[in-house]
């Protein structure tokens, strides 16, 4: 008779042979809202965006840089975001959080922030949170955010945090987050962190609990959907790559310096077929916090002088451009590898009032748009911010070590429009949630860390490509 320790030596290689589930890869559904007024909020969204990197508008005062670190955000009727559910504390509490590659650092509005968000981190019911009992002010281009940098556990994706430090907000000023979002969830360096702490996302990667040194993005395109509540928005993966959403091979290209924002230098631009000076200072912050791309004075002129019929707009929007809205705006953009193409969808934001553009025919409002002048100079200040309006139509990936930033071609059928629906969706916390299970839940997670010069939340990611964090 074979005995069951032979036939358990005679399989044994079989066993490893067999497919095994890559260990420390995560794919995380994230929830892109939308709303159909997008157009009447870019100059909020614009004005946020120059405070997140300290830009001023052309010609404005030349102040000096503040030492509080800047967040901005956009309105609440902006309603359009990529976002994650994140759970703090024990037991775990989940929230609907912003993902940020802008800014650092992970924060939360907590229940001593009176109607700050519909769903508030109370400090009280988690056994493992742990006050600093100082206080940090994150002041913002449209506001402020006040709170207790703190400890606690966080989980996000599966993966698991104790002792991570974020900001326990206790007041904020009004109108920084809409009714469905919670706070913001970093995942740019520690370098930049308002909270010097290390982001969620690093603590993953020194604790060596990736496969990968690196995350990656998916995110959809959702465009004239005239009714969405909330819709897929595509996948952030931690730990590696979702090979199914894109083709061919994945371009690296080292960051621009040491790593604090993900930059990259912005190698050459056509619009229209025309090439685009970029001209000498092109260092690009790749933002999956803002929804447009934001270009220096003369670029952003120039692109648009390539566009027929294309006018300056003025007043509060002044900054942005109009044109026809017949018109296909075709962009193709290189960081010094494949050029990649804009779609077309993705420079339309919408439409703008007559009122507005002072014309008499219909215009609509165009995704790059004029950043102004540069508060500070030297090495890692950004010229330019590249957000949705362009990430969009790639797959994209954060690679801590060596540290770089990979574009690869999206998967054929990868972003196309898709239909909105009211109906819950799995990857967005309610309204009325306050605790769970997080054990059990592969969607629940905490978030990173921190934010330095903070998050931007931008931007009109409302449609055409998301107007995407609101902070």
């Amino acid at each position: 008779m074979i005995s069951l320790l032979l036939v358990a030596v005679a399989l044994l290689p079989f066993t490893f042979a067999a497919p095994q589930l890559d260990a420390g890869v995560i794919h995380v559904p994230i929830v892109r809202r939308s709303q159909t007024n997008r157009v009447a909020n870019l100059p909020n969204a614009v004005k946020a965006l120059r405070a997140k990197y300290g830009y001023q508008p052309t010609n404005a005062p030349y102040p000096k840089r503040a030492n509080t670190a800047t967040v901005p955000i956009t309105d609440e009727e902006n309603d359009s975001s990529y976002s994650g559910v994140v759970s703090i504390g024990t037991p775990p509490q989940d929230f609907n959080l912003i993902l940020d590659t802008g800014s650092s650092d992970l924060w939360v509005a907590t229940s001593s922030c009176t109607s700050c968000a519909a769903t508030e981190f109370t400090t009280s019911k988690s056994s493992t949170y742990q006050s600093s009992g100082s206080s940090l002010q994150i002041n913002y281009g449209s506001g402020s955010v006040k709170g207790t940098p703190s400890q606690d556990t966080v989980s996000f994706g599966g993966f698991t945090i104790t002792q991570q430090e974020l900001l326990a907000a206790s007041s904020l000023t009004s109108g920084l987050l809409d009714s469905v979002l919670s706070g913001i969830m970093g995942l740019g360096f520690n370098t930049i962190s308002a909270l010097n702490a290390t982001p969620f996302w690093q603590a993953l990667y020194n604790a060596n609990q990736l496969s990968q040194p690196l995350f990656s993005f998916y995110l959809e395109r959702l465009i004239d959907q005239a009714v969405t509540d909330t819709a897929s928005g595509g996948t952030l993966t931690l730990g590696g790559t979702n090979s199914s959403l894109y083709q061919g091979s994945i371009e690296y290209l080292s960051l621009a310096g040491t790593p604090s924002y993900w930059l990259l230098n912005v190698n050459s631009l056509s619009v229209q077929s025309k090439t685009v000076n970029v001209g000498s200072s092109s260092l690009a912050a790749i933002d999956t916090g803002t929804t447009l791309i934001a270009a220096p004075s003369t670029v952003a002129a120039d692109v648009w002088s390539q566009v027929s019929g294309s006018v300056a707009l003025t007043g509060e929007y002044e900054g942005l451009y109009a044109f026809p809205c017949t018109t296909d705006v075709t962009v193709t953009i290189s960081f010094g590898g494949s050029a990649w193409t804009i779609d077309p969808a993705d420079m339309n934001i919408g439409s703008v009032p007559s009122s507005i553009s002072g014309s008499t025919s219909q215009l609509c409002a165009g995704g790059i748009f004029d950043i102004g002048t540069s508060v500070g100079s030297g090495a890692g200040v950004p010229t330019w911010i590249v957000g949705d309006t362009f990430l969009k139509n790639v797959y994209s990936v954060f690679r801590a070590n060596p540290a770089a930033v990979g574009f690869a071609q999206l998967a054929s059928g990868a972003s196309t429009s898709t239909t909105g629906t009211s109906t819950p969706n799995p990857a967005k916390v309610s309204a009325t949630a306050t605790s769970t299970s997080s054990s059990s839940n592969p969607l629940l997670g905490a978030a990173s860390t921190n934010t330095n010069i903070a998050v931007s939340l931008t931007l009109l990611a409302s449609v055409a490509a998301c107007f995407t964090l609101l902070l």
